[in-house]
């Protein structure tokens, strides 16, 4: 099956002024490159405020004016311009935003679900949002509330629902759970794998480990601005079948593996080689000052020198 969505060596910098007209470029994503295909949930694992959104920004092309980005986004074979990006969001391309910010809080939530159409058209979009909207569990009475009488699970459904009224092939979740109680999650969690089997591909930004690894088809592991290992979900079941130090160190400190913590932090800055040098335990000279590239080794997609031959 071909690939819906294909980024390739996506880099994502920002252009800053620092004392007075003074230009420093700051990089957040560099080299990124993962697929989604048709009815798959492949997940973007990473900590909170690493940049993971700034690709979903990119993909809708809602990045600031100081945002510049490199490399190629292809969608359906389709080498995306601005102006493309712009035809296909909220249509074939849609987001399901990280905050319930992003709903208007002076607006009833059935209309600016179905926003600004035509008069003739409205009762037609109207009986497409109550369609969509009871689909995921929202009663009428949802339809006349404004953002700040519905609860934390309510809003994230509103957003949800509203992204998928144009019937998307591609939706990216953006941080769909923080917030929310339990319950909420694995209603989530359900509503994200349903839109899989409706056909749609989805990517799903999260910074939590238990989501990607209860939602996802594939997890794209993303560290310090580089995907370093994209594996089958299935493989995050036994430490021994990832392949990066950093993908077993995330695995082995979760609490059912006895919280196995591995000291250091992920670096601020750019590096000159691996990005996960100075805490890697199987470290070699060669990797300080050259960085890996991202490989296919037994079906994985790995950034490690030990799997492309360049170290033992």
């Amino acid at each position: 099956m071909d690939d819906l969505l294909n980024v390739s060596n996506i880099s994502i910098s920002f252009t800053q002024y620092v004392q007075g007209l003074n230009q420093h470029v700051l990089k957040v994503i560099s080299d990124l490159s993962l697929s989604v295909k048709e009815g798959e949930v492949v997940a973007i694992l990473g900590s909170s405020g690493s940049g993971k959104s700034l690709l979903a920004h990119a993909i809708l092309g809602i990045l600031p004016e100081n945002g510049n980005c490199e490399g190629d986004i292809v969608f359906k074979g389709e080498v995306l311009s601005q102006e493309r990006k712009e035809q296909l969001r909220g249509k074939e391309i849609c987001l399901i935003p990280q905050s319930v910010n992003f709903l208007d809080p002076l607006m009833k939530v059935g209309e600016q679900a179905i926003g600004d159409v035509p008069k003739e058209e409205r009762e037609e979009a109207f009986k497409k949002q109550r369609d969509v909207f009871s689909k995921y569990g929202l009663s009428e009475e949802v339809d006349d509330l404004y953002p700040f009488e519905l609860s934390g699970g309510m809003a994230r459904k509103v957003l949800l629902s509203t992204a998928l009224l144009s019937n998307p092939e591609l939706v990216v979740a953006d941080e769909p759970t923080p917030g929310l109680d339990s319950q909420s999650v694995k209603e989530t969690i359900k509503d994200i794998k349903q839109m899989a089997q409706d056909g749609k591909g989805v990517l799903l930004i999260t910074h939590e480990i238990d989501v990607a690894l209860k939602t996802a088809d594939r997890i794209a592991i993303f560290y310090s601005g580089y995907v370093i290992e994209i594996n089958k979900t299935e493989n995050f079941n036994d430490v021994n079948n990832l392949l990066h130090p950093y993908t077993k160190s995330l695995i082995e400190a979760l609490p059912r593996n006895g919280f196995k913590l591995t000291e250091g932090v992920q670096p601020l800055d750019d590096v000159d080689g691996c990005p996960y040098f100075e805490n890697c335990p199987i470290r070699d000279d060669f990797c300080k000052n050259n960085i890996p590239s991202l490989i296919e080794h037994d079906g994985v997609m790995i950034r490690c020198h030990k799997y492309n031959g360049e170290v033992e």
